[in-house]
């Protein structure tokens, strides 16, 4: 996922926040309707800087003159406490910053309002995800995925080619390794490249299967579980741990170290997305990369880790309905869109007949991308959706060889039943 910086915010400024509410009565329509009326202003929450929407923020500020657009950055470790507090409080940013999870939580508690005359817009895709009893509760943004980068020096110095299948990937692997090339570098430090790297495999030979296309829908009813269905895709999967290509050692490693390992050539390979192209280039602004897909048994288009980015929803208790859906309405055109995507290149658009030109370092994925393979699995677990990190931190317990598949399966089933059950936090 996207690494985030750190910005801690005061006491001082929470309280300020959480009392402020949702509305500042300062900027209500002035009394005397003669006159002329202030700015409207609207805030809206997000876990990313203000740079990574700049071109949208300058658009609403150029079509919205009515409208003071107030932005909210708080670090993503911190976020969803911070903007649950304010919502129990009746209060809150005017345009919350969402994920699936938080959606579909915030949905059921009435925090966020129903915006469903914004979902033909959108392709099922983007907009399933946010969606609670066929009801659109934020407008999916632009999607994130994440593939494995490679060297293309590196790989044509060897003559290697992309490959088409996970037995090609490994053999890959392999001759990196004999010409004294570190295969690939994973921050296997955190628990999400583990995740990823084994649900690729998984999406390949097991979820785009069309008898288990309800799969996950199911995972999270509890009417399934992944011990007895993922075991033989996954213990395929370690392959990659049996012949030394993802080592123990990796669990000591985090995302930058890992970054600088592939942008300095010291690994021919890292599993990343387009939120890296910047970094790297900036490390390297020599290096020629490229990224493919995670692929199966079988040849194919392969499947991209991802889904909708950020979703945005609107507090059902502002004051500022009105501007809020002028604003979500805006975003909702092709030149919203193309504002947002051009501060998140790589991305692509769940808006209708929309699509943008990807940069070069997603040539190899095109296939992919065109054929709408990203997917994401616990986005559709519904409210079990955050067991996933404790599916990424028992992959690291495979890593070390603490754990066998079996047994990760096995307490991530649990752990998935007990919040189905109620009876875990």
């Amino acid at each position: 996922m996207k690494k985030f910086s750190v910005l801690l915010l005061t006491a001082a400024t929470l309280l300020s926040m959480t009392l402020a509410g949702c509305g500042n009565e300062n900027n209500a329509p002035a009394a005397n309707q003669g006159e002329k009326k202030d700015k409207v202003k609207i805030r809206i929450a997000y876990w990313n800087k203000e740079d990574s929407v700049k071109t949208l923020l300058d658009l609403v500020k150029e079509k919205l003159p009515n409208i003071e657009l107030e932005y909210q950055f708080i670090d993503n470790k911190q976020y969803q406490n911070i903007i649950e507090t304010q919502l129990t409080a009746g209060a809150g940013p005017d345009i919350i910053s969402t994920n699936p999870y938080t959606a579909s939580r915030y949905a059921k508690l009435g925090y966020i309002k129903d915006i469903s005359e914004l979902a033909d817009r959108y392709n099922d895709g983007g907009k399933n995800v946010y969606s609670v009893d066929g009801k659109l509760y934020a407008i999916p943004g632009i999607s994130w995925f994440e593939g494995m980068f490679y060297n293309k020096e590196i790989f044509e110095k060897l003559n290697l080619k992309v490959p088409t299948t996970f037995e090609e990937e490994l053999a890959l692997h392999e001759t990196l390794k004999q010409n004294g090339i570190k295969p690939q570098a994973m921050g296997a430090k955190s628990w999400e490249p583990m995740m990823k790297s084994s649900m690729g495999l998984v999406m390949n030979n097991f979820l785009s299967k069309a008898e288990n296309k309800d799969f996950d829908v199911q995972y999270g009813e509890g009417k399934t579980k992944l011990d007895g269905n993922w075991n033989t895709a996954l213990e395929q999967w370690t392959e990659l741990i049996k012949r030394g290509y993802l080592t123990e050692d990796m669990l000591g490693v985090d995302y930058d170290q890992a970054l600088d390992e592939f942008a300095t050539g010291k690994a021919a390979m890292w599993q990343s997305g387009p939120w890296a192209v910047e970094a790297i280039q900036t490390k390297n602004p020599n290096l020629k990369f490229d990224m493919f897909p995670f692929y199966g048994s079988e040849p194919g288009a392969g499947w991209l880790i991802g889904g909708p980015g950020v979703g945005f929803a609107a507090n059902s208790k502002s004051k500022h309905q009105e501007e809020i859906m002028q604003i979500l309405d805006l975003i909702s055109t092709p030149e919203g869109q193309q504002a947002f995507w051009s501060d998140n290149k790589g991305g692509s658009s769940y808006l209708k007949d929309v699509e943008f030109e990807m940069p070069e370092q997603f040539t190899s994925v095109s296939e992919t991308l065109k054929a709408g393979n990203v997917y994401a699995p616990w986005n559709n677990w519904g409210d079990t959706s955050n067991v996933i990190e404790d599916y990424g931190k028992n992959f690291q317990y495979v890593l070390s060889g603490k754990m066998t598949i079996s047994e990760a399966l096995q307490a991530i089933d649990k752990k998935t039943n007990e919040l189905i059950q109620g009876k875990a936090q």
